[in-house]
């Protein structure tokens, strides 16, 4: 058995994207996962499977269209790997880490996408990518920068989505439980 840190792509408690986080537990639950639960209500799951984290992803993804209604993106790592994730990051030291945030993705970009927007000037904003993982840190409002996850799938061709600091660590801690 292995236990993977589950995250949605595009969750918010109301609108369209909504996914009711109980509906989640249940639909996952009765899917075959075992140890099923949720961190917030923006799409964070953990599960217990035999199952390789590829096709965690696309079971995760068919029984939330199934179940609930959406069809998202959906990105599953062990808690090692996130731990990877974290300790991988650029903007530890000299940043506000209220202002980092971790795009991960579903898949490994191409190295010409990578290097071709890493070229790019990106004034006070700062990213990094290392494998399929980009980090980014925004030292203004977010919502008026140019890096975002949409910015960074539609860039690199890859469905990503994007946790701060705080819910990766506490999705860590939460999986260790």
């Amino acid at each position: 058995m292995k236990r993977y840190i589950v995250l949605l792509r595009a969750v918010m408690p109301s609108g369209r994207n909504k996914v009711p986080m109980a509906q989640l537990r249940e639909a996952l639950s009765t899917g075959g996962f075992e140890n099923v639960r949720t961190y917030i209500q923006s799409g964070n799951a953990l599960v217990d499977t035999t199952l390789p984290a590829s096709e965690v992803e696309q079971r995760v993804r068919a029984l939330i269209k199934e179940h609930i209604g959406p069809d998202l993106a959906i990105v599953a790592r062990t808690r090692d790997e996130v731990r990877k994730v974290l300790a991988g990051s650029p903007f530890r030291q000299g940043h506000d880490q209220s202002r980092v945030f971790f795009v991960l993705m579903a898949t490994r970009p191409k190295a010409a996408k990578v290097k071709e927007l890493l070229a790019e000037d990106f004034g006070d904003e700062k990213l990094a990518i290392a494998g399929s993982c980009a980090y980014l840190y925004i030292p203004g409002t977010y919502g008026r920068n140019r890096l975002s996850n949409n910015f960074i799938e539609k860039k690199l061709g890859v469905a990503a989505t994007m946790r701060n600091l705080n819910t990766l660590t506490k999705l860590v801690e939460i999986s260790a439980e």
